[in-house]
């Protein structure tokens, strides 16, 4: 029994040869994200500074300039960066910290979940389902997905923050990124 499990082992540690499809895999799962999110701010840089230091709709936060701006370029450029396998560690913190603002400033009120299962939330989206249905092309209006009730919970920004610790721990992974072969040519020889 003792070598059976030792054989099934060894076939486990065998797939670690291909252990740089885990960060390659969440690398570019992230860089989409951020790249929507950083480019949806810099598209319209005056609501995003708006919406940041408003008190009353937005965010409230200090300096929303800079605050904009660095949420902003660093969305698009860690996207770019993540896809790239680039400086991968050191632009997670980065993001990370603009996951911990967004948990925080947006989300937090509206607790864990993203999309919104409660009975009153199924109710809602009955009624509009029904009024799309006879007042709507609901073929059409549901061809790429369904509708749901978003909740804005802190679900999304946990998530993502996760994955980019993990990233912030063990890199970009080996063979398809910048970091490897950079670290590769440069790191060692220069000790």
């Amino acid at each position: 029994m003792l070598r059976l499990l030792n054989r099934l082992q060894d076939l486990l540690d065998a797939s670690r040869a291909l252990d740089f499809l885990a960060p390659l895999a969440i690398r570019l799962y992230l860089a989409p994200v951020f790249w929507m999110a950083g480019t949806k701010k810099l598209a319209n840089m005056d609501n995003t500074i708006a919406w940041f230091g408003n008190s009353e709709w937005g965010l409230g936060l200090p300096y929303p300039e800079v605050m904009a701006w660095a949420a902003a370029l660093t969305e698009a450029g860690g996207a770019v960066l993540l896809v790239l396998g680039l400086a991968a560690r050191w632009i997670s913190i980065p993001l990370m910290v603009t996951m911990v603002v967004a948990a925080v400033t947006v989300h937090w009120e509206h607790g864990w979940a993203a999309i919104a299962e409660t009975p009153e939330a199924t109710e809602k989206l009955e009624r509009a389902i029904a009024i799309l249905q006879q007042y709507g092309n609901y073929e059409w209006l549901t061809s790429s997905g369904e509708f749901v009730i978003l909740n804005n919970g802190i679900e999304f920004a946990a998530t993502y923050f996760i994955m980019l610790l993990v990233l912030f721990f063990y890199g970009a992974g080996r063979y398809l990124s910048l970091d490897y072969w950079i670290a590769r040519r440069f790191r060692h020889s220069a000790r």
